[in-house]
């Protein structure tokens, strides 16, 4: 079967109790593809221990005690901004699967790496660090989201080549280190600018999943990217 595509938003430190329900409001009255998955409510943290004295942190059983069973993990800006190392990504991604949370995993290269020819590398070395954590198994309650540091938040987007190119060799890595279910069944996700004018575009990519939004998750035009392949 066709891997179902698959969109979230990500609000960053961004809303008010207003304005978030004016944006559950509209997604609510909007008419959605019914074949994209928009999941609930996901998390953009979670810690890597099950609880204890970690003041500011989160736990896997906190966030499935409230209804949450997504956390977006290895976001570039917890990478890069609060220095988080892809051992220790990897190790909050293992407590988030095996405390029943599935993971949004972001990976991508900084502009510097793009332009030094390192994408595939640093993409690879990204998930190499998760794939000493995880069964092939476990792999069913990820989603792989690509998202390339030089494109978030800086209104430039990876032309639907850029992105099919390191979306396949993602896919590729798949199943040359994980399975070949995986490589077939893991939904690979593109973030980075994602408007109502590129999307639809980018969502003809044969290893283009889905999305990860975010400034326009928070806008109406959201409902134009869940209805991208429409």
């Amino acid at each position: 079967m066709p891997r179902q595509f698959f969109v979230g938003g990500n609000f960053k430190m961004n809303g008010v109790a207003q304005s978030i329900t004016d944006i559950v409001n509209n997604l609510n009255a909007a008419k959605l593809d019914d074949t994209t998955e928009v999941i609930g409510v996901a998390a953009q943290n979670v810690y890597d221990k099950p609880n204890g004295a970690f003041t500011g942190e989160i736990s896997v059983e906190q966030l499935r005690d409230n209804k949450i069973n997504w956390a977006v993990i290895g976001h570039s800006e917890r990478r890069v901004i609060l220095k988080e190392s892809d051992e220790f990504i990897a190790r909050k991604t293992k407590a988030a699967i095996e405390g029943g949370v599935s993971v949004i995993f972001c990976i991508g290269e900084t502009l510097e790496e793009r332009e030094g020819n390192k994408t595939i590398e640093v993409v690879t070395r990204q998930l190499n660090a998760v794939a000493k954590e995880l069964s092939a198994e476990q792999w069913d309650k990820v989603v792989i989201a690509y998202e390339p540091v030089w494109a978030i938040g800086t209104g430039k987007v990876a032309t639907t080549e850029q992105a099919q190119e390191v979306h396949a060799a993602i896919r590729k890595w798949l199943g040359e280190a994980i399975s070949a279910q995986a490589q077939e069944n893991v939904r690979v996700i593109y973030g980075g600018s994602v408007s109502e004018k590129n999307c639809r575009e980018l969502a003809t990519q044969p290893d283009v999943d889905g999305f990860l939004v975010g400034g326009a998750s928070l806008k109406p035009a959201f409902v134009d990217i869940i209805n991208a392949r429409i």
